[in-house]
């Protein structure tokens, strides 16, 4: 007994640590975020504008990353490029939460039936694996930033109504809803005030888990031609772009490449952390049983 006691307030105070590779992946995409919002003051050249007589150049004191293959400065597409991902990026996600986990959450309250039907179509949706489904959706919407950020938010909202539903019927069987409908409170109103508070951190971290699958969707759907229009420079266009002259010009690859791992290895890490945190179950699978005395 006394051994688990000892132990509890010691996995209390780790859990309530932030280990380093979350603070270094945080800092990570906060930098990369900041370079988005002062991109287009920091880009030594216009993303569209080409040099015809510096094709396919190696990096130097002009071009520090090079140039591609129709004399566009990478440096500067890398960097105006950041703010078209990340916005078709956190657009998804955020569509992807509203549709998903708003209807989701929506349906439950209105009863067996609803959900039963809503739940249904979400099956079906969810047997196309979601870049494939994306890719359709480009197709009948059209391209730019704004229908790929709806394509990919319909592709990926799936996985936030069976989180949204997972945590509703956990919510539902704790005894404070049930006091709450016992007392009058109809579903409505145990939804908006008894379970959405404690709804919100799952939801949350659905997101920031969904966010990179995104941003990995978006380039491909950009290295397929299908992505944001040409005038708006994507990661995901410039791999397209530079894989067509990779033999002669190597180093307009390895920048955008970078640039999308390091990204989504930083946004995962983030979105495994707060995974664990907020994982309801995690305390009693890392509660050991009590010794006896």
């Amino acid at each position: 007994m006394s051994l688990a006691l000892s132990s509890a307030p010691l996995r209390e105070k780790r859990a309530g640590r932030w280990p380093v590779a979350v603070l270094a992946a945080g800092a990570t995409v906060v930098a990369i975020v900041a370079m988005a919002a002062i991109a287009p003051l920091v880009a030594p050249y216009d993303p569209l504008d080409q040099d015809l007589l510096a094709l396919n150049q190696a990096p130097d004191a002009a071009h520090w990353l090079g140039t591609d293959h129709i004399g566009r400065d990478v440096l500067s597409r890398l960097l105006v490029g950041t703010r078209t991902t990340l916005t078709i990026g956190f657009g998804g996600a955020a569509v992807a939460l509203a549709i998903g986990g708003g209807l989701g959450l929506v349906a439950l309250a209105l009863g067996r039936l609803t959900e039963t039907l809503l739940f249904g179509a979400v099956d079906l949706i969810r047997a196309i694996p979601p870049i494939l489904l994306a890719l359709l959706l480009v197709v009948a919407l059209g391209a730019g930033a704004g229908p790929v950020a709806i394509a990919l938010g319909l592709s990926y909202a799936p996985f936030f109504a069976y989180v949204a539903r997972a945590a509703w019927h956990r919510e539902m069987a704790q005894d404070y809803v049930t006091a709450a409908r016992t007392f009058g409170g109809g579903p409505l109103h145990v939804l908006r005030l008894h379970v959405l508070p404690n709804l919100a951190g799952a939801l949350i971290t659905q997101a920031a888990i969904v966010l990179p699958r995104c941003i990995v969707t978006e380039s491909v759907l950009s290295f397929l031609g299908l992505g944001s229009s040409p005038d708006a420079p994507t990661w995901g266009r410039m791999v397209a772009d530079a894989s067509r002259t990779i033999e002669i010009a190597p180093h307009a690859i390895v920048a955008p490449v970078i640039a999308i791992v390091v990204l989504t290895t930083s946004l995962s890490v983030i979105g495994d952390d707060l995974r664990r945190r907020f994982d309801p179950l995690r305390h009693a699978r890392a509660t050991p049983p009590e010794v006896e005395p």
